[in-house]
């Protein structure tokens, strides 16, 4: 959602086959690496439809992400739930944050907007935590998550895992971001609530 370029270590693309397609399709250049996978990203992905389906295909967990991505993407997607009923709860955090979804049964149908905007959202579960925050990093301003302690327990460090890749991300208190969220920023802050 940023753009750049990464090495994922200790990723599988063997196991990863349908997830780097997809990726191919939005834009992003992928291969093998000595130590995992290397990425890189123009500065605005395409986007592409998705289906979740059971291994081999694109798992569930994934969706969150693949739809908050798509949020800042250009042109429309349409997103598949096939495997879990209700899983697209966070698609009204996404919606108060600018982007552009509407739902219906087990689809997202998500038109690209060209950036978001920081706000406060809740993280309902760990997936869609981890996704809020990525849209909170193609945002324009400060995105809090609240609930953030969601997130812990499916992604080990994560917020010094993104401030290693240069984002501007720290964990909180409640009162100390409540005085910080009056100043206004252009440039993308997350904060998680915990």
């Amino acid at each position: 959602m940023a753009g750049g370029e990464v090495v994922l270590e200790g990723a599988r693309p063997d196991h990863m086959d349908m997830l780097m397609q997809k990726l191919g399709e939005m834009g992003v250049r992928t291969s093998s690496h000595p130590d995992g996978v290397w990425g890189m990203a123009p500065a605005r992905l395409t986007a592409t439809d998705v289906s979740t389906l059971p291994y081999p295909g694109i798992g569930s967990d994934y969706m969150p992400l693949f739809v908050a991505t798509m949020a800042v993407a250009d042109g429309v997607a349409i997103v598949a739930e096939n495997i879990f009923t209700g899983r697209f709860r966070y698609v009204d955090e996404l919606a108060r944050m600018g982007a552009d979804i509407r739902t219906e049964d087990h689809y997202a149908i998500v038109q690209g907007v060209p950036r978001l905007s920081g706000a406060p959202v809740r993280a309902h579960d760990i997936r869609a935590g981890a996704a809020l925050v990525v849209a909170g990093l193609a945002a324009d301003g400060e995105t809090v998550v609240a609930d953030a302690e969601h997130i812990d327990r499916g992604y080990e460090r994560f917020a010094d895992k993104l401030r290693a890749l240069g984002a501007d991300v720290e964990r909180a208190s409640p009162w100390r971001v409540r005085s910080a969220c009056r100043r206004p920023r252009s440039r993308p802050r997350v904060r998680l609530l915990v």
